[in-house]
């Protein structure tokens, strides 16, 4: 999910890879939260990550690039999570639309940055595939929260955390950091609040 195709030439196999620092922020705040009781993680994720199933759903990862979430999930909680991607040159275990392929099993975690153009029907996807009491975390541009379309999906589904990335960050290999800012949305299956708790990292 970028919007550096304004200006900026799309990585060649047409995905844009996420940068591993941001990720790392957002879990180091979110395992945070949960241990702090911020909100009632029934799940015990803070403590024991590596205990949970976890799946990147648009996992992405090419012979130059390592998929990102796993990335980062195995280096900082040894956590190996389950892999889905639709692009036939994925690192990912599974070579599948998400939107069209049947779990047999209910992850505890499923985190992804989706295409944007898809990411309400990933998240309402996830949302059904996911453990109860499971979480949903997804990189969003900001501005998916405003759109009219999008409304009575929050009316439904709003998350109960929101990570708002303070520093804009860069999805290519020039460097060169995106258009506009980026934040880290987090659902709780079964506990959709009426207001999110939005943070600045």
């Amino acid at each position: 999910m970028s919007s550096t195709n304004r200006g900026y030439e799309r990585h060649k196999t047409d995905y844009y890879v996420t940068p591993h620092k941001p990720i790392k922020d957002f879990l180091a705040h979110f395992l945070s939260d949960c241990q702090n009781n911020i909100i009632t993680d029934h799940l015990n994720i803070a403590d024991r990550p590596d205990r949970l199933m976890w799946l990147d759903p648009c996992a992405g990862g090419d012979k130059e690039n390592a998929m990102s979430y796993p990335a980062v999930l195995n280096e900082c909680f040894g956590v190996t999570p389950d892999t889905i991607d639709i692009r036939t040159d994925s690192l990912a275990e599974i070579k599948a639309d998400y939107l069209t392929h049947t779990l047999d099993y209910q992850p505890n975690v499923i985190i992804t940055n989706p295409p944007f153009f898809l990411a309400k029907e990933i998240i309402l996807k996830a949302l059904n595939d996911v453990s109860e009491n499971g979480y949903v975390a997804m990189l969003l541009r900001l501005n998916f929260f405003g759109s009219k379309e999008r409304q009575s999906f929050f009316e439904d589904r709003m998350p109960i955390l929101t990570y708002v990335h303070s520093r804009r960050f860069s999805f290519t290999p020039d460097k060169k950091t995106d258009s506009i800012e980026y934040m880290h949305a987090v659902w709780q299956k079964g506990n959709y609040p009426r207001h999110t708790k939005l943070t600045i990292i």
